[in-house]
């Protein structure tokens, strides 16, 4: 089958936050064919390039979000009025007053209300996505004055929330801007028949914006969607920029929670990579039937030495492994640490990590002069040079060259975060066979199931308790370590995420009524091009089936953009003949 790949500041990109697992699963699933279509962030990201791609990758297509462009489109007054009217309503639906309404409502009241403005963000983003492929495109319209008077107007409307009421002119300006970037995709060339519309499924691998290529891919060419999501988006949104104006941050966190509802209402299944990540998906509306948790795929091969010699570990060592933020909470674990030398006066702890951005390098600075403060250097003698008990340390170098090194390095690894999604780190540790103690959040205790030690967050005496019973301990330290490890080998590779995603693909698409009739060379039918029929949406009055063809026109059949189209894909009643695979290269250059 062949699937669009829709990423967001990812694959293919080097520096992409989900390249590594995407990269994984491309490779894992040879049998498939890949289109991945790439929304880049910024400007860094494309000048570092793209991962080396593998054979089934026909076509890569970028977007830009980072870049202002002006194509030069110039509307007249009727595209100009319907631009108007539908970002009026897409406006309107982020105003408007949170469903409850005034005291006495019923609560199914509440719901149509609800459903109703769902309906309206709905129709106001397709009507928005159908104006931009008749006028090709909308960044201008975007950033008009138009856009900024259509969402003063909402926010001035009755019935639109006090936060929106409250915005200023300059509040007003930001959030245009921002919608404007969410909204780039609507403007992009990709929902033609030999485009996204030839896929048979399109892949999201986040939700927010890069999902909504997939949901113009739907409306238009019906193709289906799966939405994975091992950090939700939205919960990114709720947490970025606190320093914003109330105004600011109600407007943009409507847009993405009522974004995130669309997809999620229009998704044919959804892959959350957590428990954590279903519950947030959960409450923004997600269907609990269309609901899968695959676990994100980690490769156990680094770490299988270390977790088949625990016994070279030190046992008086505890480690931390992550990127140093405030998030992680190190200075928690410096005053637990405290209490930990009062009962073992032997341990050591090692912190290996780099610092992320400068709040993270400004963190890092103070945690060690925290450390410097509560552990002065120590010497055996009146002549010998002082050590701290506490280690500030990198991977890469002689004495830890990898992470493996640094995990098998402590007998107990230690996790002190006040904030986590799925807790990375702490698997490495479990391939590793390490004993763990962590902090209670986000998908911690789901990760290390019963195999872990597990205190509240921000408790420094709970956390050097836990650490001193387990350092006293060794025999229970190995029954932990080897569980974990087993635990981790079962649910957390990277072969049982491809297992996962392969059932899925079919399971969609053996939903998914046959559009399209592939013929090979010879012109013989080519077996398995397309999905068993399971069932047929609508009525069943007629017993021939009509086979309808989606996929694109053949290679020279005039297909530019300044090709006259004798209608849709779906109109089209005879067979396609299998193309050949467009190569990256010349995928990029379209």
């Amino acid at each position: 089958m062949r699937i669009g790949l829709l990423t967001e500041g990812g694959y293919p990109y080097v520096s992409g936050e989900a390249g590594l697992w995407c990269d994984r699963l491309v490779r894992g699933l040879e049998q498939h064919e890949f289109d991945v279509y790439a929304l880049s962030r910024t400007e860094r990201e494309e000048a570092e390039g793209w991962v080396p791609l593998p054979p089934q990758v026909g076509r890569v297509r970028t977007a830009p979000l980072w870049e202002t462009t002006d194509d030069g489109t110039v509307h007249g007054r009727r595209a100009r009025r319907r631009f108007a009217e539908c970002y009026g309503e897409l406006a309107t639906a982020l105003c408007t007053a949170a469903p409850g309404g005034p005291a006495g409502s019923t609560e199914d009241l509440a719901e149509e209300q609800s459903a109703l403005e769902a309906d309206r963000f709905a129709n106001a983003l397709y009507g928005l996505a159908e104006l931009a492929r008749d006028e090709g495109g909308l960044p201008a319209a975007l950033r008009s004055e138009t856009a900024v008077r259509a969402l003063e107007r909402a926010c001035r409307a009755p019935g639109a929330h006090r936060s929106a009421r409250e915005a200023r002119v300059p509040d007003l300006l930001t959030v245009a801007a921002r919608l404007e970037r969410a909204l780039r995709p609507l403007s992009l060339d990709w929902y033609e028949d030999d485009d996204l519309g030839s896929v048979d499924l399109c892949h999201a691998t986040s939700g927010g914006t890069a999902a909504l290529p997939g949901l113009l891919a739907r409306h238009f060419c019906d193709v289906p969607l799966l939405v994975t999501e091992y950090g939700v988006r939205l919960r990114a949104h709720y947490l970025t920029e606190p320093d914003s104006s109330p105004a600011i941050r109600s407007l943009l966190a409507s847009f993405h929670g009522r974004l995130a509802a669309e997809t999620y209402r229009r998704a044919a299944v959804i892959t959350p990579g957590n428990t954590h990540a279903r519950r947030w998906q959960e409450r923004c509306g997600a269907d609990r039937a269309k609901l899968r948790t695959v676990h994100q795929g980690m490769d156990a091969a680094p770490f299988a030495e270390a977790g088949e010699s625990p016994e070279c570990a030190d046992p008086r060592t505890l480690v931390w492994v992550g990127r140093v933020e405030p998030a992680k909470d190190l200075v928690s674990l410096l005053h637990a640490f405290a209490e930990i030398r009062r009962a073992e006066p032997a341990a050591r702890l090692r912190i290996v990590g780099s610092p992320f951005g400068p709040e993270g390098a400004a963190y890092l600075a103070h945690c060690k002069g925290l450390a410097a403060q509560l552990f002065p250097d120590e010497a055996d003698g009146p002549h010998s040079v002082g050590r701290n008990p506490v280690s500030f340390e990198e991977t890469g170098g002689p004495e830890l060259p990898s992470r493996a090194d640094a995990y098998a390095s402590g007998a107990l690894v230690v996790l002190s975060s006040v904030v986590e999604g799925f807790p990375s780190g702490l698997v490495e540790a479990m391939f590793c066979g390490r004993a763990t103690v962590s902090t209670d959040v986000g998908a911690v205790v789901e990760a290390i199931g019963g195999t872990g030690l597990v205190v509240p967050p921000r408790n420094p005496r709970a956390l050097a308790e836990t650490c001193v019973a387990l350092l006293r301990d060794p025999e229970r330290r190995e029954r932990l370590g080897a569980a974990a490890r087993a635990r981790a080998l079962e649910l957390f590779t990277v072969e049982q995420n491809i297992t996962a995603f392969h059932g899925i693909y079919l399971e969609i698409l053996s939903r998914t009524p046959v559009r399209r009739v592939v013929l090979d060379d010879t012109g013989a039918p080519l077996p398995f091009a397309v999905p068993a029929e399971a069932h047929v949406p609508g009525r069943w009055s007629n017993p021939t089936a009509r086979v309808a063809a989606r996929g694109g026109p053949s290679p020279g059949s005039g297909s530019g953009p300044g090709a006259v189209r004798s209608g849709p894909g779906w109109a089209t009643d005879g067979p396609v003949r299998a193309t050949a695979q467009v190569s990256a290269t010349e995928g990029a250059a379209r």
